[in-house]
């Protein structure tokens, strides 16, 4: 019984990853955004004016999986790179006005998606949830 109760959670864990990508994907794409763009911008909504090299950090991503949102980004004009004052070397990311007004379409996806997710799973649940969901976090990290 035990090996069917853990690969049903296995499985279900999946399909709910994968649905919830693609229906995330898909409403980004309205916006004009990729998967992992909106984190990115979501640092910098915190404070922009920072490296690549913080952004890899904070996003626990690659340098060249960075360099290429931010090409990306800069190139639809919601992020702008300049060098730093004090090294001509770095190069600080900034949000253009176009990339900041972007803040409230994305808060309301991510609201969007987690009501759909968690619809009709009740306060006292979701506490569960989410103790057991951090306990499988970490587990993996």
């Amino acid at each position: 019984m035990k090996v069917s109760v853990d690969c049903d959670i296995r499985e279900s864990l999946d399909k709910v990853s994968s649905k919830m990508r693609r229906d995330y994907s898909e409403s980004l794409r309205e916006i004009n955004l990729y998967v992992g763009q909106d984190n990115l911008l979501a640092r910098l909504w915190a404070g922009d004016g920072i490296t690549q090299m913080q952004l890899c950090d904070h996003l626990k991503c690659e340098p060249p999986t960075v360099t290429n949102m931010v090409k990306s980004l800069e190139q639809n004009g919601f992020i702008i790179r300049k060098r730093d004052g004090q090294d001509g070397r770095v190069m600080r990311i900034y949000l253009t006005d176009k990339g900041k007004e972007l803040e409230k379409p994305v808060d309301f996806k991510w609201k969007q998606q987690q009501e759909k997710l968690l619809n009709g799973i009740s306060p006292e649940e979701r506490l569960v949830l989410r103790d057991l969901m951090k306990r499988m976090e970490r587990n993996l990290f």
